[in-house]
């Protein structure tokens, strides 16, 4: 596969996942980091007109995970529990608590490129076409790519 610049989200027709994938100037202990450090995580996850507050996160094998976005005065909460965190994969579910019986089961894998870049694939499998669908009519697109624009600036600055 040719170098990613910007994220690739793809659905399967015969199962309800999206999967995505992007490059990045960075080592794969750089995003595994990005994920897994709270702090780094908030600075960088979600659209631009939002602000994010971790509330919990203990990023280990068995931990949890509660965070909440804030846009023009409303709040939206998301937890989930890490099922699986390693230096190349981390599998966790995701819970957007205005849909509490919506849970994902997601897997981001970290994979060296070499030169110091690193390709970021993840696959979340819901419950239900229409929940996928739904995903993708939110705005997850905006989201994801404006995060991933925010977190291609924190790794150019060093800060991560």
């Amino acid at each position: 596969m040719d170098k990613i610049t910007e994220t690739i989200i793809e659905v399967d027709p015969k199962l309800p996942v999206i999967r995505m994938a992007r490059d990045f100037e960075a080592t794969p202990e750089q995003l595994f980091r990005a994920h897994t450090d709270p702090a780094l995580f908030a600075r960088w996850v979600g659209p631009d007109a939002i602000s994010t507050r971790i509330e919990h996160w203990d990023a280990r094998t068995g931990g949890s995970w509660r965070y909440v976005s804030t846009h023009d005065g409303m709040e939206f909460g998301f937890h989930g529990c890490f099922h699986e965190v390693r230096p190349d994969r981390i599998v966790q579910t995701f819970t957007f608590e205005g849909d509490p019986d919506g849970v994902a089961l997601e897997t981001l894998w970290f994979e060296d490129l070499g030169d110091g870049r690193t390709r970021l694939r993840t696959q979340s499998l819901v419950d239900s076409f229409e929940s996928r669908d739904a995903w993708l009519r939110s705005g997850m697109e905006v989201g994801v790519n404006e995060g991933y624009a925010k977190l291609d600036t924190m790794l150019a600055a060093g800060a991560v």
